[in-house]
């Protein structure tokens, strides 16, 4: 089943271009089924590519979804168009009485600033409270897992000395886990960040539970109890060329910047990208919609009792 979009967004002509199922909400009204509800809080300062990113992701499956997009209203994107977010994005004011299946937090280009002191930090947090009793299952990207982590958990992140830049090998520690069910022993994921959270703080948390991780990027998967909140600090969302012009713009610029490891081939920038993630990233995602679908209830007003039901449960 394709996953529904508003009219007219953009992330609609390109994926209908690579043959990915989305649909139009003129189509979908007549389909007597209901789609799961997921929002995506977009902390991303291009927003349409993290749209597009995550849309094609959440369209591979079976599973109809109807989504929605959330900004903040406490920051104002320098390099997003206002009639885009005018039109596709909503405030975080305009559905405080809603309920949602599934959420996704994205990251956010400010890894180096203390949680406090990004401006956006109070209405973020709101929106992590919401999350905990009103939406199911709560997926958080890169620097929005290290801030869920921090707010939630009390973890903080680490500062690292060099930018953790590349696409690196992990490994499975749970291989019953909902999340990572076919997965392969070993698998890639990108990484792009200045800050990590330690291994040692999360394992030391009886409430979160380690499900993939790296010898070089450290930690990437993370449950927690109850498996209503789910952390990656790696982007497995990532286009084929989302690293490359990462690379390429802080080059141009004059920005200290490592050639991105295990990356293009021979870790040479002349050659091409070769490309190792996205069938495990397709497959996680294809997980995530099918944990969410099997365990939230038709009627999302039942929600609550749902919530506190699991609460309880083991990882």
């Amino acid at each position: 089943m394709p996953i529904l979009v508003q009219h007219g967004l953009p992330a609609y002509r390109t994926l209908k271009q690579e043959n990915v199922f989305v649909m139009q909400d003129k189509r979908a009204a007549k389909q007597d089924i209901r789609p799961l509800q997921i929002a995506i809080v977009n902390l991303m300062p291009m927003k349409e590519v993290t749209e597009t990113q995550l849309i094609r992701l959440l369209a591979n499956s079976p599973i109809q979804v109807e989504l929605e997009l959330l900004t903040l209203s406490s920051h104002d994107s320098k390099h997003a168009d206002p009639l885009h977010m005018e039109t596709f994005y909503k405030k975080f004011e305009e559905i405080q009485a809603s309920r949602y299946d599934g959420m996704i937090i994205t990251g956010a280009p400010v890894e180096t600033i203390p949680f406090e002191q990004v401006d956006y930090w109070k209405e973020l947090k709101s929106i992590m409270d919401f999350s905990k009793s009103n939406v199911f299952n709560t997926l958080h990207l890169c620097w929005g897992a290290q801030a869920a982590l921090y707010h939630h958990f009390g973890i903080n992140k680490v500062l690292t000395e060099d930018k953790l830049f590349g696409v690196f090998k992990h490994k499975i520690n749970d291989k019953k886990s909902d999340f990572t069910r076919g997965f392969d022993e070993e698998f890639y994921v990108p990484h792009s960040r200045f800050a990590r959270v330690e291994k040692k703080d999360i394992a030391s948390n009886k409430n979160l539970k380690i499900l993939a991780e790296s010898e070089e990027a450290g930690v990437h998967m993370i449950v927690a109890k109850g498996r209503r909140q789910l952390f990656l600090q790696g982007h497995c969302e990532y286009d084929w060329d989302t690293l490359k012009n990462e690379y390429e713009r802080d080059v141009r610029n004059g920005t200290k910047i490592n050639i991105p490891k295990n990356y293009f081939r021979d870790d040479d920038p002349s050659k091409k990208v070769v490309v190792r993630w996205s069938g495990h990233a397709n497959l996680f995602f294809q997980n995530w919609i099918n944990f969410v679908y099997q365990n939230t209830p038709y009627d999302l007003n039942a929600l609550t009792d749902v919530i506190l039901g699991k609460d309880g449960a083991g990882i």
